[in-house]
């Protein structure tokens, strides 16, 4: 849309206006100026001739306007002026403040690729902005630049995807918008060009996430499936009629389905743990009821194993808001954990703290303990500290992982702590309920 009346009897009237402005604004100088020339005049000190050239010369130097910073003077260039709008505000006042409330990092350019505007998410993208420089010192990405040059020739819009590695790994969309603000213009070159950034980081992030999901996934399932086809194919045929080797393959075969089993249990688990997890479970919940289940259906396999679950389930009841199965499930896999691979310390201990407001339920363990590389990564899904004794233990990759979402859930925090050689604690914080119900 036009912001200045292009045709002959609109632009006479707006230079009219705008000198009869230019004159009205000046009025008292003028007054004084050829008051003082008159008197001049009057008393002989100059002549008549020379106040009538200093008067005009007063009339002439009013209509000039006052000098602009360049910015300004551009961004009036750009916009048509004051005086063809009613509002009150300066048009480069709007244009900035329209620049800067845009909810991307934007840069209003000039066609030599000048920074005229910039709002505040810019500085936060892109390298140090300042007005009145040139686009490249912000930014230093060769296509981006050549896209601002390239729009600013021809007029025509352009996208540019980037990524950076220095301070951090991120991914950014760049696009390039030329901007024409009077219908009369050059269709080949705009007057300005709008440069935003939008930060694609978060949406990469997920994408690898989900593909690299759905290959681990696809390589936990294949697998057990190849090893059941493998055992099938013996079956029907060399071992058909070996019944030693058809109890043995029958017994591996089940281990193999199990172990698909839990897999796709825990799979489900956690697909539905994520899509509640904008919801925070309100239940009152007793933790020391919930353990004390844990401990006694987990007691069978810490006796075959020989270890000692050890937790005192005789103190007062520690309440918090909560889903009991899922806080069932939460304990089960640490004190799992624990018994696999700190079973060998002979002993697990399971302890409930008040501090605070909160409620520290800890796990821990006596057993090698975790290298500190690992601790990081360890609620990553399919993440594995030794692959293969992970899958000896019935591991599916995913205990820690669902942990993590269930304590997510109920806005909680999961922590581990380990030293080589010395076990692993892994704790669970929850807001507690008072006395009051809050």
């Amino acid at each position: 849309m036009a912001l200045r009346d292009a045709s002959p009897g609109g632009l006479n009237a707006a230079v009219e206006d705008t000198l009869l402005q230019r004159l009205v604004a000046a009025r008292w100088v003028l007054g004084a100026g050829i008051a003082g020339l008159a008197a001049a005049a009057a008393g002989e000190a100059v002549s008549m001739p020379v106040a009538f050239g200093l008067a005009a010369t007063l009339l002439l130097a009013a209509t000039i306007p006052a000098r602009r910073r360049p910015v300004a003077a551009a961004l009036a260039r750009f916009s048509g002026g004051e005086a063809r709008l009613s509002a009150p505000a300066p048009v480069e006042g709007r244009l900035s403040a329209l620049v800067r409330a845009l909810p991307e990092a934007a840069m209003l350019l000039d066609p030599r690729g000048t920074v005229l505007v910039a709002n505040e998410r810019a500085a936060k993208t892109v390298a140090s902005v300042k007005i009145g420089d040139p686009v490249s010192f912000a930014v230093r990405v060769p296509e981006v630049l050549e896209a601002v040059r390239a729009a600013s020739a021809d007029g025509t819009a352009r996208r540019v995807e980037f990524s950076e590695r220095v301070p951090v790994d991120r991914w950014l969309q760049a696009d390039v918008v030329p901007i024409r603000f009077s219908a009369g213009a050059d269709p080949g070159r705009p007057d300005a060009t709008l440069l935003t950034f939008h930060d694609l980081t978060q949406q990469r992030r997920a994408e690898q996430m989900r593909v690299d999901f759905i290959a681990n996934a696809s390589h936990e399932l294949r697998t057990p499936l190849a090893s059941l086809s493998g055992f099938i194919e013996t079956l029907q045929g060399p071992a058909k009629n070996d019944t030693q080797a058809r109890e043995r393959f029958l017994k591996i075969m089940a281990d193999q389905a199990r172990r698909m089993s839990r897999l796709i249990d825990d799979l489900l688990s956690l697909s539905r743990i994520e899509l509640n997890a904008h919801l925070r479970p309100e239940a009152e919940v007793d933790l020391v009821t919930v353990i004390g289940h844990v401990r006694d259906t987990l007691s069978p396999i810490a006796r075959e194993r020989g270890v000692e679950i050890a937790f005192d389930a005789q103190q007062a009841p520690v309440a918090v808001r909560g889903d009991r199965d899922e806080l069932i499930r939460v304990f089960e896999n640490l004190v799992e954990n624990a018994l696999k691979y700190g079973g060998s310390g002979g002993k697990v201990e399971i302890a409930l703290t008040r501090e605070g407001r909160d409620v520290v339920a800890s796990v821990r363990d006596f057993g090698p303990g975790i290298a500190p590389e690992h601790l990081p990564r360890l609620t990553e899904r399919f993440y594995r500290v030794d692959t293969a004794h992970s899958r000896e233990q019935g591991g599916t990759g995913l205990g820690l992982a669902i942990v993590k979402h269930i304590v997510a859930r109920h806005r909680g925090r999961l922590s581990v702590e380990s030293v080589p050689g010395e076990g692993a604690t892994f704790a669970v914080r929850l807001s507690a309920v008072t006395e009051r119900g809050e």
